[in-house]
């Protein structure tokens, strides 16, 4: 009987938990339509290049068309759809925002942990390292980087981007890792004899994921800006898909400023960053929830 009983624990354990999740995405309409606005940006990132494969047709005589059956988002100043290059842009850009949205978030968050509970030696070398860190100006050092760095793939600059800025992000995390390493459990997992390994990630790390789901999040918005301001501003060569090159086309060839003909072209980019952003908001108001029990209990 006992033996049943200890089995059924974790499931039930993990049925309540996702019944907890559905609750909380639920409870408010908005934070489903965040979930759906993000998920399906991710489904244009996978899915869509496959459905716009190959070069895209190019129709002089039909440039700067209106939004219509045939082109959603009208054309840009060659004639080609302007929802295609929406498509096909989105796999780089969130590619390479979810590739430095996961480094920032795993190497700020070990420099963190471990200086942290450390303390000692091994601290000081960490936070000096996460200071030097902090003190370099992220853009600018990008802006040198794409001097020397081959952006022409997503893990290309996905990795230049994670590796850039996560100073503050360690930094808060350690903060936490202080003030968790002398409460009760901490101790008495010491007085267990658990490795410091096993403390830190398994005791620890824990009790700081809602601050990184959230940073992790955060982190994707951040870099997408990063990104696309990169290409607008024409430091990296324009050799692939990205709606930062639409950014910059429609206001430097095509006039979108001074002109309304590429209106469309300008603010399609701009509204399909706007949208992961409020997308990735109503998440973040789900998550806190999530986690937050004092939240739920108001809630109810």
């Amino acid at each position: 009987m006992a033996t049943a009983v200890g089995t059924a624990a974790p499931g039930r354990r993990r049925g309540s938990t996702l019944l907890l999740l559905v609750r909380v995405f639920t409870r408010r309409p908005s934070r489903l339509i965040g979930l759906v606005i993000v998920l399906g940006f991710a489904a244009m990132a996978i899915f869509g290049p496959y459905m716009y494969g190959g070069l895209l047709p190019v129709d002089p005589l039909n440039i700067y068309a209106k939004p219509s059956l045939e082109h959603p988002l009208g054309t840009d100043f060659a004639g080609t759809d302007v929802l295609a290059l929406i498509v096909r842009g989105a796999r780089y850009v969130l590619a390479a925002a979810a590739l430095a949205a996961v480094i920032h978030v795993v190497v700020g968050t070990a420099f963190g942990l471990v200086s942290g509970y450390y303390l000692g030696v091994t601290d000081s070398v960490l936070m000096r390292i996460t200071d030097f860190a902090l003190t370099v100006p992220s853009f600018p050092l990008l802006i040198v980087l794409s001097t020397i760095w081959d952006f022409g793939s997503a893990a290309a600059m996905g990795f230049v981007l994670g590796i850039v800025g996560w100073g503050a992000l360690a930094r808060a995390v350690r903060s936490q890792a202080l003030s968790l390493r002398e409460r009760g459990f901490i101790e008495a997992a010491r007085g267990l004899g658990l490795s410091p390994t096993h403390i830190v990630f398994r005791e620890l790390l824990p009790n700081v994921a809602p601050y990184i789901a959230m940073n992790l999040l955060l982190s994707v918005t951040a870099a997408i800006y990063a990104e696309v301001g990169l290409f607008f501003l024409g430091v990296v060569p324009f050799g692939t898909d990205n709606w930062g090159v639409m950014l910059n086309l429609a206001v430097f060839q095509a006039g979108a400023i001074t002109s309304t003909e590429a209106l469309t072209y300008l603010l399609s980019p701009l509204v399909a960053i706007l949208l992961i952003t409020l997308g990735v908001v109503l998440i973040l108001d789900a998550i806190d929830e999530l986690f937050n029990p004092r939240l739920r209990e108001a809630y109810r």
